[in-house]
């Protein structure tokens, strides 16, 4: 029934946490503009030099004159020596030039330059408003990202587990924004403040919500669980901060620590199966001999919807009577008219946006889903999405750089792909029928997965050079922009969907899907991205310290779990409107404190 119901809302749930996207990304400039505006007036300040150190320099020193603050930022060495950062202590005539010359400032992987794209593509006068068009194309980011993992990646995981009769209840988008992250030295602390910024907000803001929304029981032994696991990845993490690198055996670790975590569960819940099953054999004995008389046993229930079950088949099906063209037609259509009947005005407008995106995605990624009818097999989108996928994916995967490869200097890499997956479309479609789906359809959920973690990956990609450049021209650390839009951005959608069922009354799943993805989140977020980047390093990376503002982020999500821990036993595992309201005071208190660190107003 719980899986029923989070099926059932699943859908409108994951609609109002893309529009709570929407509106959080304006809020998130506002607070940046105010809190962390350019100081380019201030009478002194510091210019980095080739030795990484910084130095006093007073605004009345000549600046104005032939040595130039330009020159005093290459004092000593080369600008591959010299942050990004200091523009901003530049006046704004040479911000462009300055971007153009420094190797900080370079673009490493992605599309878009975009710092390079604000800075000299707009007059210095105009950089709000390259911001302000920034913001709207983030959003747009969020939304592909939203609407992708709803409608595709999510479904094809299901379909995934159950193929394989896993559990399916992992969120993975956290993951592809710490790989997209750490793949860049310079941005590896955004990974860090996602990880953690998104762990506060889930164990107080969704666990209060889900508090306040209706206070319920936890069940014990699972939180305990959780929050113990949850603990020690957290202080491995502090660890790892305190000496500044993480090797190939602690990147290992994080991956062991998850399978130690899983076999916990796995075990825990065999034992609680065996414990069950023998209760319901019991009763099943007592029960028996009453099922003629009473409807009472389960059997004779499902015996009975078996036998009537024929009653409510279809005379006629109409989808064996469509053509190919018609079937190929009805599939491309992103918009279901009865639902755009029912729905208002700007549930229409916020459609109509995302219109191209699905469009898009539904043109290249295939989609296997069982609670559909014939699992969503439809024979001419099936194919063109094994075409038009693999040609988008090969192109979008490391900005290009496979795909517009030559092999012996004249044949591109693309055009092999996009023969070969003609050659594999016209196989399938020729071997196949409308009407039923073949025995490999599962094959399809495999491509359908793979095809959506490439284009998220690649669209995270695009945030994170976003959201650095955002930084440089704001002088924001990666750090507040991982823990305040990134989290925000991941995490949104899990409020709304986790206070939703704990709504109707599924209060024990939201919880637990709180601690349980997080815990995932932690785990292969900083392991398995930085198991990808260890050849690339020497085996190990180098993890460079924002200072007071990593470990007020790292101290803030210990303290919260350490009270949870603490405070939810002594309550007798009772989760309360006051507790609720407890977490949500603990998270506004942490994000004031954390940005007036980023301002400089706390410091040591």
């Amino acid at each position: 029934a719980e899986l029923e119901a989070d099926r059932r809302y699943r859908s409108p749930v994951m609609t109002a946490g893309n529009a709570a996207v929407a509106c959080c990304s304006p809020l998130v400039w506002a607070i940046a503009c105010i809190v962390a505006a350019p100081q380019l007036t201030a009478e002194s300040y510091y210019v980095g030099t080739a030795g990484g150190k910084s130095e006093p320099r007073s605004s009345k020193s000549g600046l104005n004159g032939n040595e130039s603050a330009f020159n005093l930022l290459l004092i000593g060495g080369t600008s591959a020596a010299v942050e990004c950062h200091s523009v901003v202590q530049l006046n704004g005539s040479q911000w462009c030039s300055f971007v153009k010359t420094t190797e900080d400032c370079k673009l490493d992987s992605g599309f878009i330059d975009y710092l390079q794209g604000a800075i000299c593509g707009f007059c210095h006068n105009l950089l709000p408003f390259a911001v302000f068009l920034y913001a709207i194309w983030l959003f747009y980011l969020f939304a592909f990202l939203g609407t992708t993992a709803e409608l595709f990646f999510c479904p094809n995981l299901a379909a995934i587990a159950a193929s394989l009769k896993l559990s399916h209840n992992v969120a993975l988008l956290v993951i592809i924004f710490a790989i997209a992250a750490f793949s860049d030295p310079r941005t590896a602390n955004m990974a860090i403040g996602a990880l953690f910024g998104a762990g506060i907000f889930v164990t107080t803001i969704v666990a209060g919500g889900v508090a306040l929304a209706s206070p319920f029981i936890v069940a014990s032994r699972p939180f305990l669980r959780d929050v113990i696991f949850y603990m020690a990845a957290v202080f491995w993490t502090f660890l790892i901060l305190y000496f500044g690198s993480i090797d190939l055996g602690q990147a290992l670790g994080y991956l062991a620590l998850y399978a130690v975590y899983v076999l916990t569960v796995i075990i825990s819940s065999l034992i609680y199966r065996k414990c069950k099953n023998q209760e319901h054999a019991s009763l099943y004995t007592c029960q028996s001999e009453y099922c003629d008389v009473e409807d009472t046993n389960p059997s004779c229930i499902r015996t009975r919807y078996y036998e009537d079950a024929s009653e409510y088949q279809p005379l006629i099906r109409t989808e064996e009577s469509k053509s190919t063209k018609s079937i190929l037609l009805d599939s491309l259509n992103p918009i279901d008219f009865q639902e755009w009947r029912r729905k208002r005005l700007p549930w229409k407008i916020f459609k109509c946006l995302l219109l191209p995106i699905e469009f898009f995605l539904l043109i290249c990624i295939p989609v296997v889903d069982f609670d559909q009818e014939g699992h969503n097999w439809k024979r001419p989108l099936n194919c063109l999405q094994v075409v038009t996928g693999s040609l988008v994916c090969i192109l979008a995967f490391k900005s290009g750089y496979y795909g517009l490869l030559c092999i012996g200097d004249q044949f591109p890499v693309w055009v092999l792909v996009l023969l070969i997956s003609l050659i594999i479309a016209a196989l399938i479609f020729f071997t196949t029928k409308n009407e039923e789906p073949p025995k490999y359809h599962c094959v399809f959920s495999f491509i359908g997965f793979l095809f959506s973690t490439i284009l998220i990956n690649t669209v995270a990609t695009e945030v994170v050079n976003l959201l650095r450049a955002i930084g440089i021209i704001f002088n924001l650390s990666n750090t507040v922009l991982g823990l305040t839009l990134l989290a925000w951005g991941n995490s949104v959608g899990d409020l709304f969907s986790d206070i939703t069922l704990a709504r109707q009354g599924y209060q024990r799943m939201a919880i637990a899907a709180c601690f349980g993805g997080i815990i995932f989140n932690m785990l292969f977020g900083i392991g398995l991205s930085s198991l990808i980047q260890m050849p690339y390093n020497n085996y190990v990376l180098e993890i460079k310290c924002d200072g007071l503002l990593d470990w007020i982020l790292v101290g803030s999500l210990g303290l919260s779990l350490v009270m949870s821990f603490i405070l939810i036993p002594v309550q007798r595992f009772k989760l309360g409107k006051v507790y609720g309201g407890i977490l949500v005071s603990f998270y506004v208190l942490f994000i004031v404190v954390a940005l007036l660190t980023e301002a400089g107003i706390i410091h040591v």
